[in-house]
């Protein structure tokens, strides 16, 4: 079987389409990169791409596949690994649904709270949203990763449940050291959160989790950001 042609649109900045460079990395399938600049209006050829202007998008043997979560749910899907079983698989149902609570629960009831911190205008705000933080974690996630080994449901292997929310454990890990949130907030998920925070240094540390992120390139251009809009 010939090796399928994939390219990848993306931004490095960007944590949902870090999540198809998790993916391809982890699945060590060579592709091509085309970077769109998220600073500017799209370009015309882009929009013909994805008529939404976002990243990333990515083209398979010809066909365009949009949103980051199909995106790696499909890689997932059409190359079996150890990221997630075949459905027909001893437990492969079960470890599916598994994966799409854990990743569902970190997104819909924990993720809000970060950005919500990040953009927050005053030391008040942002001490609220990172405590909305860590009670989410402590109530929703720290259980769902009791068995973490150290990886998703007891794997020594990333899983898609890391694939879907690895870039944004990376930022919450790498983040506080460069001011952009109160460094407390690892102390205070690894007192009341320890399975959370064992995995999430795992996570965080994983070679296909970094493999595009650049901490000191996303702290500069993130305080950049936030800058412009506080002034605005």
């Amino acid at each position: 079987m010939s090796a399928p042609k994939v390219k990848l649109y993306t931004n490095h900045g960007c944590p949902w389409a870090h999540r198809a460079h998790i993916s391809l990395a982890e699945l060590k399938l060579p592709f091509e990169e085309e970077i769109i600049d998220l600073s500017t209006p799209r370009t015309p050829e882009y929009l013909k791409i994805n008529p939404r202007g976002l990243v990333p998008s990515l083209e398979y043997n010809g066909e365009i596949l949009t949103e980051s979560a199909i995106i790696s749910n499909f890689l997932a899907n059409e190359f079996p690994s150890h990221l997630i079983p075949l459905s027909n698989a001893p437990g492969g149902a079960l470890f599916r649904a598994k994966v799409d609570f854990f990743v569902d629960t970190f997104i819909s009831k924990v993720t809000s709270n970060f950005f919500k911190a990040l953009h927050a205008k005053t030391d008040e705000e942002v001490e609220g949203f990172v405590k909305e933080y860590v009670d989410a974690v402590v109530k929703e996630i720290e259980p769902l990763l009791g068995n973490a080994a150290p990886f998703f449901n007891g794997s020594d292997k990333l899983t898609q449940a890391e694939v879907l929310t690895g870039s944004f454990v990376v930022r919450l890990f790498t983040l506080p050291r460069h001011g952009l949130f109160p460094e407390h907030i690892l102390g205070d998920l690894s007192t009341r959160a320890p399975n959370f925070y064992r995995w999430g240094q795992a996570v965080s540390k994983h070679p296909s989790v970094l493999v595009i992120y650049d901490e000191e390139v996303i702290a500069a251009r993130t305080k950049e950001r936030l800058a412009k809009l506080r002034a605005a």
